[in-house]
Parts: C-alpha cells; sequence; structure tokens
C-alpha cells in the first residue's frame, strides 16, 4: 500500500517536473485508460480518530513535523503504507519515498529561481 501526500497529487495531476516519480504509487491503482479521478475514488478515507490524533501527536514531536504532515505519517504507519512525498520534512525517515521537489521556473523569464 501506498500514500502519497497532497504534493505528490498536484505534482502528478499538473505534469510538473517530478510527475514521473509519483506516477508508480499513483498509477498502480489505476488500469490503463482510466482518469486519474478513477484512482482516487480507489483510494481509502481515514477518519482522524483518538488513536491516530495520538500517534500523529508522537510522530510530530519525535520528527519535529508540523501537525498536517504528522497526521499524513500517522496515517501511512497505521495502514503499513509507504509515504510518497517531496515534502523535505518526511526526508529520511523510514518507510517513506523522498523526492526533492524540482525548483519552480519564474514566469516569463525561462531561469531557475
Amino acid at each position: 500500500m501506498n500514500v502519497v501526500d497532497s504534493s505528490g497529487w498536484i505534482e502528478y495531476l499538473t505534469d510538473g517536473a517530478r510527475a514521473a516519480f509519483f506516477a508508480p504509487a499513483i498509477e498502480k491503482v489505476a488500469s490503463a485508460g482510466q482518469t486519474v479521478l478513477t484512482a482516487l475514488r480507489q483510494g481509502k478515507i481515514v477518519p482522524l480518530d483518538e488513536v491516530l490524533a495520538v500517534a500523529a501527536s508522537r510522530l510530530g514531536l519525535a520528527h519535529h513535523l508540523p501537525l498536517a504532515d504528522a497526521i499524513v505519517l500517522a496515517t501511512a504507519r497505521a495502514a503499513s503504507a509507504t509515504l510518497w512525498t517531496q515534502d523535505q520534512d518526511f526526508e529520511g525517515l523510514p518507510r517513506v519515498r523522498y523526492q526533492r521537489k524540482a525548483k519552480a521556473k519564474r514566469k516569463g523569464t525561462g531561469l531557475s529561481q
């Protein structure tokens, strides 16, 4: 099982520079010809209950993560899933597939920031 964070979905849906990095985790659930929306519908909505909230708070403290990131990591861990991300906060953590975010180009100049 995989968990792709919002930055990964955005990168994939906008065909960003790192879209290919996230493709295996997203397309694994989608067969040829299906839309991304269909792939999203195959996902699972996980309620944020007390157990998950406590796990997130512990992970947040242990790894100095913002609350939203801690919830994402706790959700992935609760599902024994691999977390796919380009969020640097997760770099080096176990069961995380991290890819550095591509540098944005300045509009109109073609130069990297």
